[in-house]
């Protein structure tokens, strides 16, 4: 019994692997489960048995990549209640897993409006957990005094996120010769996002 539950949990493990390498790849509409499986090393009735569909798998793949990021800034010792290193440990985070999946979020990002609204919402609804975590961050802030009440933490996260995301892009395609490092690039990132959140 348990060698069955081990063998089913690293066939899941490795359609999880393939699927976020052909989904890199091909691409959303691209990637078919028959070449999913494939890759895997397995037939696609297998496939079938751990997930419905396309849809379901392309949403395991995107959690699969937050799990980490999630995990710790769900922990309460997580957060030091100090906006500067809470913020710059968030930004550490969030980089980590954009790096680690650089080809499937360029994919992502190339295939934009050629998505399937399911596929979309999926993204989205995967990915929310980490920028609600934010939010409710700065929230708890400005119900203490020290962020601003004038602003909407939903859009400032997007913000925020949106330069980190901008930021390994432009670094890892090499687009112009960088004379800073990725850890200052997100020390300025926080700096200017404090600089205009914080109560003066």
């Amino acid at each position: 019994m348990i060698k069955t539950i081990r063998s089913s949990a690293l066939t899941r493990t490795k359609l999880i692997e393939a699927a976020s390498q052909v989904f890199a790849n091909l691409g959303v509409q691209g990637a078919t489960t028959r070449e999913i499986a494939r890759v895997a090393g397995v037939n696609e009735v297998t496939l079938f048995r751990h997930f419905a569909n396309k849809e379901q798998l392309l949403k395991t793949v995107i959690e699969n990549a937050l799990v980490l990021q999630i995990e710790v800034l769900a922990s309460p010792e997580a957060w030091t209640q100090d906006l500067r290193i809470d913020l710059t440990r968030y930004a550490q985070l969030y980089n980590t897993m954009l790096e680690a999946h650089e080809d499937l979020i360029r994919t992502f990002i190339g295939e934009a409006k050629r998505h399937p609204e399911a596929a979309k919402q999926i993204i989205e609804a995967a990915a929310q957990p980490l920028g609600e975590k934010l939010v409710d961050y700065l929230r708890s802030h400005q119900q203490q005094g020290t962020v601003r009440n004038d602003f909407d933490p939903v859009p400032a996260v997007d913000m925020f996120t949106g330069m980190l995301l901008a930021g390994m892009l432009c670094r890892n395609a090499k687009l112009k010769q960088s004379s800073y490092s990725c850890q200052k690039y997100i020390e300025t990132c926080v700096d200017i996002f404090v600089q205009g959140i914080i109560n003066s």
